[in-house]
């Protein structure tokens, strides 16, 4: 593995600036396409597309499809949508080649699949590309090794080594009917053990784990890691293979999906990335910010209602902080817990009300706890019993308000096909605020 320092860089640019083909061949034939990617986001775009174009056409796909889409599509916009076709999608997995193929406008999409060469690749690809690209039949490819029930050993032999000529990787090999539905796996060490055997259907794994083409990828994801698979056959409707799912774009998917997910969390409305520039970021972090101030605005007027309270005691405005700050922890910490069962499937809708139930009493222990402490600190620090009563209960009060409304939310917005993630950020934070403050400020009022 080769370090990609400063100096590293700064020497391929010397390569790159004398037009050194030969040398810059020799550098790139040394570098995973990982590292390759990594070292075009320091490079400027001419400099990139220099590079690129040295590189054999498997390669360069697999570079492509490791760089971030914004990079990606500025290389793009470079190239002639011939030489796309003929350089990277003829070298993809029909799966990267139809991801590819979503990032661009209809026309380029017909243009680019017009020079593929491969008749039956181009139309592995358009099949893919009706697919929803958060379902099983949008992230599965159709590379695979299959065969049929009713073949002896050496025909299954004869035909997985001409099938075996166009993959890069075998995980499996899947075993279908005269009807092309899906009968079992073919372990690899019946081939080896069992070479005369008479039919496969004989010595196969039968009734294989399978997912159907409309699953979610977190379905996906959930049966892979369940039955510790490398990838997962894809079945249709009535059951027949239609391809496969490997772990290495599972894995990609729920990164991308959980680095969404904590974005959204953390109240920023779409996905940015560091290299994005100012109106990009802008526009993503405005929203929940001008969400927020009116969240605030809307406690100063709650707040400003009370003003009168205020003035017969002011240590009062003491404990904003302390109901405000507690009432969104609490809140947060219950929503995270749900939106966590929810996305390893480990809260079912059945158990709803056995984890409200489980939260209530999880609210009411911790709200204890809480609040006596700090009835304790007031009752002998403040010596103030209104005040040590009216902080103590609305404590108790907004701890319990804030475990149960964190709870529900995620839950609802799951049941109304929202993403649940967005109950862990902000817009928990501010509802319990201004509920906190409102429960802090009738329970003052009723004391005084």
């Amino acid at each position: 593995m080769v370090e990609l320092s400063e100096e590293y860089i700064n020497r391929l640019r010397e390569v790159i600036k004398e037009k050194d083909d030969a040398k810059a061949k020799e550098i790139l034939d040394e570098l995973y396409p990982a590292d390759i990617a990594e070292i075009y986001q320091e490079l400027d775009l001419d400099e990139a597309t220099y590079l690129y174009m040295l590189l054999d056409g498997e390669k360069a796909a697999d570079v492509l499809m490791e760089l971030d889409e914004e990079d990606r599509h500025k290389l793009l916009k470079e190239l002639p949508n011939e030489v796309i076709a003929k350089r990277f999608v003829d070298n993809m997995e029909s799966d990267d080649a139809a991801d590819l193929m979503r990032e661009l406008d209809e026309d380029t999409q017909e243009e680019i699949l017009s020079h593929i060469k491969d008749v039956e690749q181009a139309g592995d690809i358009v099949d893919l590309l009706k697919y929803d690209e958060d379902t099983a039949g949008g992230l599965m490819g159709t590379e695979m090794i299959v065969v049929n029930e009713n073949w002896s050993m050496p025909k299954c032999i004869d035909e997985m080594r001409k099938q075996a000529e166009d993959m890069d990787e075998i995980y499996y090999v899947y075993v279908i009917d005269d009807d092309e539905r899906l009968k079992g796996v073919l372990p690899l060490q019946k081939l080896i053990t069992n070479p005369s055997v008479s039919k496969i259907k004989h010595v196969m794994k039968k009734d294989p784990i399978a997912v159907k083409e409309s699953d979610r990828i977190e379905d996906v994801s959930q049966v892979i890691e369940k039955y510790d698979l490398v990838a997962v056959p894809v079945i249709d409707s009535i059951g027949r293979l239609v391809g496969r799912i490997t772990i290495d774009d599972v894995m990609d998917e729920i990164r991308e999906q959980h680095e969404r997910e904590y974005q959204l969390a953390s109240g920023i409305s779409q996905d940015v990335e560091t290299s994005d520039n100012i109106f990009t970021q802008t526009t993503a972090r405005l929203p929940w910010l001008l969400i927020g101030m009116l969240g605030g605005l809307g406690n100063s007027l709650i707040l400003g209602g009370f003003e009168s309270s205020f003035a017969m005691n002011p240590k009062m405005a003491l404990f904003i902080p302390l109901i405000g700050g507690t009432g969104g922890n609490v809140g947060i910490q219950s929503s995270a817990i749900v939106v966590q069962g929810l996305a390893n499937n480990t809260l079912k809708e059945k158990h709803v009300f056995s984890q409200i139930i489980k939260e209530s009493v999880v609210a009411l222990i911790n709200a204890s706890i809480i609040s006596f402490i700090v009835f304790v600190y007031n009752f002998f620090l403040l010596g103030d019993k209104e005040i040590t009563a009216s902080v103590s209960l609305s404590l108790f009060a907004v701890v319990i308000f804030a475990s149960i409304f964190g709870t529900l939310v995620p839950m609802t917005l799951n049941k109304l096909k929202v993403d649940p993630a967005l109950a862990t950020g902000p817009f928990i934070t501010i509802t319990n605020d201004i509920i906190g403050m409102m429960i802090y400020m009738f329970i003052s009022a009723a004391l005084a």
